[in-house]
């Protein structure tokens, strides 16, 4: 997957990964970007330790879960990080 795709697929999962997830979660589409790109990492690393399958195409089934579940998990992560320091 080339570069340019990667960047969209980790956008695209971190906007959805923030309808997903209940509650307002802080951030701009920048953070949106880093976020979804850091979780589609994340998801394609678990992914191929977990189960043997990476983020190989872009229009694949299995690509889009894993990035999205990853950045799920980052969005949480992140949502616990920025939480305690506002409070």
């Amino acid at each position: 997957m080339s570069f340019l795709a990667f960047l969209l697929l980790g956008l695209i999962a971190g906007a959805i990964a923030k309808l997903i997830l209940p509650g307002k979660q802080g951030g701009g589409w920048f953070i949106t970007l880093l976020l979804g790109v850091i979780g589609a990492l994340l998801g394609g690393w678990l992914g191929s330790v977990l189960f043997g399958v990476g983020l190989e195409e872009f229009w694949d089934l299995s690509t889009w879960l894993l990035a999205i579940g990853g950045a799920i998990i980052v969005l949480l992560i992140y949502g616990l990080i920025v939480g305690r320091r506002k409070a």
